[in-house]
């Protein structure tokens, strides 16, 4: 009998030592819901990213070789890399619902580059923290990057989906007046959600129209899409896609025109970036006026659903398509 009551008081502590371990996760499941762990666990996942010269292992990353393909590489969370990406793309001074509208598209961006293994190198360039305090000032680093990592961590590792698959989310700093339609600037059918969408508030930037004068040459634009951005260039014998002009010529936009001047080309543009997906500046402007971080994903990217990331892993078994 008494071995029998030892064995009951046991038992019965034991209980009430698993419901002491257990509390904190069942109060922050019914506070957070059951995705709550999970979301977190893909942001803090570590990543390897494309070392960047002297940058490498700049903000203590742990430095390797990979002798596969000969590339250093770091290591380093998953959330600070993509906040040094969201530095380096996005004004820092925007407004709280744009930078998480940030957040959730450069999250949705890298996770999709990670869907082509574990062992995946990312290439998107990114801010350490020393280029933000280079960039910001060392009296507004702090600041600044508070108000990134507060849009990071609000968004709880939300990524945007289409389909029950992760959605491609590009993003410029200012349309020419309307973004980009996917199936012309891509070539694809496989991004209904990518339309144009008008940005009239963009074309009132100051920072709308940017003209440059190069030595003349003999140059042409011989195909523009719906939205008036380049899709092809003649320049003498050979034809380059208007993206590829726009690199080679350090251009603000992909949307330009030719004019010559005084024995010069001169070449003006309208917008910055590529013109596709969402426009930071209108995505900022409508902040401004109240909307949501889910209402601007809802305008640029129709059709799109904000999913946890851990929900995409359990279904697709992998961080991508």
């Amino acid at each position: 009998m008494r071995f029998a009551y030892l064995k009951y008081r046991l038992k019965k502590l034991g209980c009430y030592l698993l419901i002491i371990i257990l509390l904190p996760y069942i109060i922050t499941v019914f506070l957070s819901g059951p995705g709550a762990y999970g979301a977190s666990r893909v942001d803090e996942t570590m990543v390897n990213v494309k070392a960047d010269g002297e940058k490498s292992g700049s903000d203590g990353g742990k430095q390797e070789d990979s002798n596969a393909e000969n590339v250093d590489k770091i290591q380093m969370p998953l959330s600070e890399y993509c906040i040094g990406i969201m530095a380096r793309e996005i004004p820092a001074v925007y407004e709280e619902e744009a930078l998480k509208t940030q957040a959730v598209l450069v999250r949705t961006q890298v996770c999709l580059a990670l869907g082509a293994g574990a062992d995946t190198i990312l290439e998107e360039r990114y801010w350490t923290k020393k280029d933000m305090q280079d960039s910001w000032g060392a009296d507004q680093y702090s600041k600044y990057y508070k108000r990134l990592e507060h849009a990071w961590e609000e968004t709880n590792g939300q990524v945007l989906t289409y389909e029950n698959a992760l959605a491609k989310t590009p993003f410029c700093r200012l349309s020419n007046g309307s973004t980009r339609d996917g199936r012309e600037a891509l070539g694809s059918e496989d991004y209904p959600y990518l339309k144009i969408v008008d940005c009239p508030l963009d074309i009132e930037s100051k920072e709308q129209i940017q003209t440059i004068t190069i030595d003349d040459m003999d140059a042409e634009v011989t195909g523009v899409d719906t939205a008036g951005y380049v899709l092809s260039v003649r320049v003498g014998n050979d034809t380059v896609s208007g993206e590829e002009f726009r690199t080679n010529y350090h251009l603000a936009s992909s949307c330009f025109s030719f004019q010559k001047y005084d024995g010069k080309l001169r070449i003006t543009t309208r917008g910055i970036g590529h013109g596709l997906g969402l426009s930071q500046y209108t995505a900022n402007q409508m902040a401004k006026e109240g909307k949501s971080m889910e209402e601007i994903l809802a305008h640029f990217f129709e059709g799109t659903e904000l999913k946890e990331g851990v929900e995409i892993v359990q279904v697709e078994g992998g961080a991508g398509e």
